[in-house]
């Protein structure tokens, strides 16, 4: 597609706000849900200061020239838990944290330092387009599920307390369960998917100049406001499965009365809490951490490359050329490091943020520093963050459906050149597109092959085992 605002392009001041709030809530999502899947105490604030100051060091390092925005990886969920095992304390845990991410960050930095040696020529010819192609579509797929599964549910929940009958010393004794249950009719959480989708595409295609620009944020305003509607109908009639907003993350700011924190709050960082675990450190302790975080960083570097070709595509510039390989994995790597120390979460560069750009035609690197800037004083307004927090799943997968689908269609568009009545190509092509899908995954300890990785593996297997037939 044309771009509208190409790399060094720099948007009004006006516009410029609004493009920067539709990227954060393209990855705000997936950035703060990390660290609450990782729990002990970890701030979503937090998080999302890190991954604005990740993203600023990024940009540094690719000199303004690559429009990527760094998240909260979900790759390094497994290693993040490891630094937690074994009944450490959560000081020590928090330090593990940033230890693992230092390690992971130095795999970006070694690899960035052969890269500059030996240039990126061997990439290329390691993942050609047969490969990074199908790779990057399936990036998008194998995100497919999590899109439906979102527009279906709601955002309020209720606690429900199941009691079972257990032997215990052999005796039965009735035991109590209680488990928080969504309320929600999966048909009125679709409906306001579907609203969301729908705004979206209406605005991205038909939109006039800014309607245009910011399809995301008019697609999430129309669904929150017909998710309120339903949901101001269920609290009046009492029909909990109209209810789709929890408005309690709202409310509970003013709960205890109008305080400065109902504003502003200064997120809980990493290392302020690291800072006590240094009593407790230990060698051995120190090498479950590398054990769980270097490999993982090398799987995350395959990915890494796809979202780097993807962009590029778009752009119509070869990142890996320009600024080069190695700066965008320092920018990487050390912008993880940054993340990390704040809140706790290595970063990596997000698919979302990349199908942004690509259904916007807004590839402005000033949006990107404009949205870093804003990730970071955004998290110390309470009010934003609640705001957000009560967006229900149900918006978010209508947005998912569409940035999502562009990510897999952007790869898909790279082997259109592709001669697939090869059978070389054919065969490398099917093998990424039926690993990736079919959700091929390996696990070794506390490491875990991601299906992007496995894909990308055999594929770059199979064009290398084929590649004599160029030759004949």
């Amino acid at each position: 597609m044309k771009l509208i605002y190409n790399v060094n392009d720099r948007p009004k001041f006006g516009q410029l706000i609004v493009f920067a709030i539709q990227q954060l809530l393209a990855i705000m999502a997936a950035t703060l849900v990390v660290p609450v899947i990782t729990g002990n105490g970890m701030q979503p604030a937090a998080a999302l200061f890190g991954a604005g100051a990740g993203t600023l060091v990024y940009i540094l390092f690719t000199k303004a020239k690559s429009p990527v925005f760094l998240g909260s990886s979900f790759a390094f969920l497994g290693s993040m838990a490891a630094a937690f095992a074994g009944g450490v304390s959560m000081q020590l845990g928090y330090l593990g944290l940033i230890i693992g991410a230092i390690f992971a960050g130095l795999v970006y930095v070694i690899i960035a330092a052969i890269v500059k040696v030996a240039g990126v020529n061997w990439i290329n010819k390691l993942m050609p387009a047969v490969v990074i192609g199908p790779t990057v579509a399936i990036i998008g797929l194998s995100l497919a599920g999590n899109a439906i599964g979102d527009l279906t549910t709601g955002e309020v929940t209720t606690a429900v307390t199941n009691t079972t009958a257990q032997i215990v010393d052999g005796a039965a004794v009735l035991v109590e369960n209680t488990s928080n249950v969504v309320v929600t009719s999966p048909y009125v959480a679709l409906i306001c998917g579907l609203v969301t989708l729908a705004v979206t595409m209406l605005c991205a295609t038909f939109g006039k100049k800014m309607m245009r620009l910011i399809p995301f944020i008019m697609g999430i305003l129309a669904g929150y406001a017909v998710g309120s509607i339903f949901t101001l109908i269920g609290n009046a009639t009492g029909i909990d499965a109209l209810k789709v907003i929890n408005f309690g993350y709202i409310t509970a700011l003013v709960e205890n009365g109008v305080t400065f924190g109902t504003f502003f709050t200064i997120p809980e960082f990493t290392f302020l809490t690291a800072l006590g675990g240094f009593g407790e450190l230990n060698s051995a302790y120190i090498a479950s951490i590398a054990v769980a975080y270097t490999p993982v960083a090398f799987v995350v570097f395959a990915e890494h490359i796809a979202d780097h070709k993807n962009i590029s595509s778009i752009i119509e510039k070869d990142l890996l050329e320009e600024p080069g390989l190695s700066r965008t994995l320092l920018g990487d790597g050390v912008g993880s490091m940054v993340g990390a120390i704040f809140g706790g979460c290595p970063n990596t560069t997000y698919g979302e943020s990349v199908g942004c750009v690509a259904i916007t035609g807004n590839a402005s690197v000033v949006t990107i520093i404009a949205a870093a800037v804003g990730a970071i004083l955004i998290s110390f307004i309470t009010p934003f963050v609640a705001f957000v927090d009560s967006i229900p799943p149900c918006v978010m997968g209508g947005v998912c459906m569409a940035l999502y689908g562009f990510i897999a269609v952007s790869g898909l568009k790279m082997i259109q050149k592709v001669d697939l009545e090869k059978n070389r190509n054919l065969f490398v092509v099917s093998v990424i597109l039926i690993a990736g899908i079919g959700g091929l995954s390996l696990t070794f300890g506390k490491v875990t092959i991601t299906s992007i990785a496995c894909a990308l593996i055999l594929g770059i297997l199979t064009n290398v085992m084929l590649s004599k037939a160029d030759a004949e």
